[in-house]
């Protein structure tokens, strides 16, 4: 009975953290809402924030900001005070009446126009939820003693898609340089942002590979960086690593507030265990490293 009242408050200190949160983001709509500030708010790291967020909640941070500004729009509509579409649209932090439109007939089924004539409520309950996070997952998670590694990494910046053409420009310089790390050595993956919420544009990963001898100067921005050591919750994925996250949400959502842990300020990051082109995806094997206090 005693386990079940520490677990019990865990959570419930863990639900207190996001309800406030949620506070905030209703009393200041026209605020900053951004991950950082979101995050400072709640205490939590912002290189996790924003997966916590999603597995709680249900959808990414930026998605229920614009449902809750939409929201605000719909009322004032409803209402029938004079409230021109275009500074709704303004409100609701979009740079046209147009897309302001579309994000309103997506959400309530009706232009803005045609909502104010006649509101109806009824297609609001159908959020967009992220998919995968009503997955169930029975999950071996571990708490292991990282010991920091020092890795060759080249920074892939752009589209999630095109990681892998960054992949092959990393194995050509390891095969030019004469620096290519032994068989044995291991291979990771560091995103700095969720693919999930980030623009393409600005989606950051980083491809690394575990080495022994400095790195020469290179043209190719192959650089040397440490990924620090300490406690981290392990997790295994088994399959392609393009659909990752349907292994990652579940840790944030089942896992973590039930665990008394707190997350460092780090991004989680992956070993590819068992990544060869030549087996077949549903064989991979790639562990999750999510970096514990």
């Amino acid at each position: 009975m005693a386990q079940l009242a520490q677990l019990t408050g865990i959570m419930h200190d863990y639900a207190k953290r996001f309800e406030a949160v949620l506070a905030h983001i209703a009393a200041n709509l026209a605020g900053d809402l951004s991950v950082e500030t979101l995050a400072r708010l709640a205490n939590f790291s912002k290189f996790h924030f924003h997966r916590q967020f999603a597995a709680y909640v249900g959808m990414p941070v930026s998605r229920y900001v614009q449902l809750m500004r939409l929201q605000v729009s719909a009322r004032r509509l409803a209402s029938r005070e004079p409230y021109p579409v275009l500074d709704a649209a303004f409100d609701a932090g979009f740079d046209s009446p147009e897309a302001f439109s579309r994000a309103f007939k997506r959400v309530f089924g009706l232009s803005p126009s045609a909502f104010r004539r006649r509101p109806n409520w009824h297609a609001w309950s159908a959020h967009f939820v992220v998919p995968y996070l009503s997955r169930k997952l029975t999950m071996q998670v571990q708490i292991v003693d990282f010991s920091a590694v020092r890795v060759a990494a080249l920074e892939h910046l752009g589209p999630p898609g095109l990681v892998n053409a960054s992949v092959q420009k990393f194995i050509a310089w390891c095969k030019q340089s004469g620096q290519f790390p032994p068989a044995s050595s291991r291979i990771f993956g560091i995103p700095h942002n969720n693919p999930d919420t980030t623009p393409e544009d600005e989606f950051r990963f980083d491809i690394c590979r575990e080495i022994t001898e400095p790195i020469a100067p290179n043209a190719c921005g192959v650089r040397e960086i440490v990924i620090p050591g300490g406690r981290c919750a392990v997790v295994r994925h088994t399959g392609s690593t393009d659909h990752i996250g349907e292994t990652i949400y579940p840790i944030y959502r089942d896992w973590l507030p039930s665990s008394a842990e707190e997350l460092r300020d780090h991004p989680l990051f992956f070993h590819y265990v068992s990544v060869c082109l030549e087996a077949p995806p549903d064989s991979w094997q790639t562990d999750i490293y999510i970096p514990l206090v």
